[in-house]
């Protein structure tokens, strides 16, 4: 399969670099355009008192958003791949899938922390859920070093064929 338009979700941590590294290089290979998006989750920071100003918070949202699209840019430099940039606000794993579906990317490429236990069922999983409702397939890049056991158990539970590799 060739690939024309990779799509990399990013939040700006420090795992996202090495998820985008991975995309650029798959993107090089299949000449393909990497499409950053950053997700402003606005949803999880509805229950804050209405003294909290919504205009400082969205500026800071705002501000840490285009922070990780500089460093998107910043890295993708670096290479000869072309790479476009969008924020959106939403809930991350719905916008992701939209973004996707609705740009005609041919392929995900996104971290996970590759929590297991009672850390996912209370956390969710963002990459899980893009992973479940997506009809683009979804590549997930490990973006911690985890434990071997977690590795191997959360390996078993999702399907994955090497750590960090989705199977379809």
């Amino acid at each position: 399969m060739m690939y024309q338009r990779i799509l990399v979700p990013t939040d700006g941590s420090a795992g996202s670099e090495r998820v985008l590294e991975h995309a650029i290089g798959l993107a090089s290979v299949h000449d393909a355009t990497v499409h950053a998006l950053y997700v402003i989750n606005s949803g999880s920071f509805a229950g804050l008192p209405m003294e909290t100003s919504w205009e400082g918070l969205d500026d800071m949202l705002r501000a840490d958003a285009e922070a990780a699209m500089d460093e998107v840019c910043a890295i993708a430099a670096e290479s000869d791949v072309p790479v476009e940039t969008a924020i959106v606000e939403g809930t991350p794993s719905r916008e992701i899938v939209r973004f996707a579906e609705r740009e005609g990317c041919d392929l995900v490429v996104m971290g996970t922390h590759g929590r297991g236990g009672i850390d996912r069922l209370l956390l969710g999983s963002v990459a899980e859920k893009v992973v479940r409702a997506s009809e683009v397939p979804v590549l997930t890049v490990r973006v911690d070093g985890g434990d071997e056991t977690e590795r191997g158990t959360e390996a078993e539970s999702e399907g994955e064929t090497e750590p960090g590799v989705e199977a379809d």
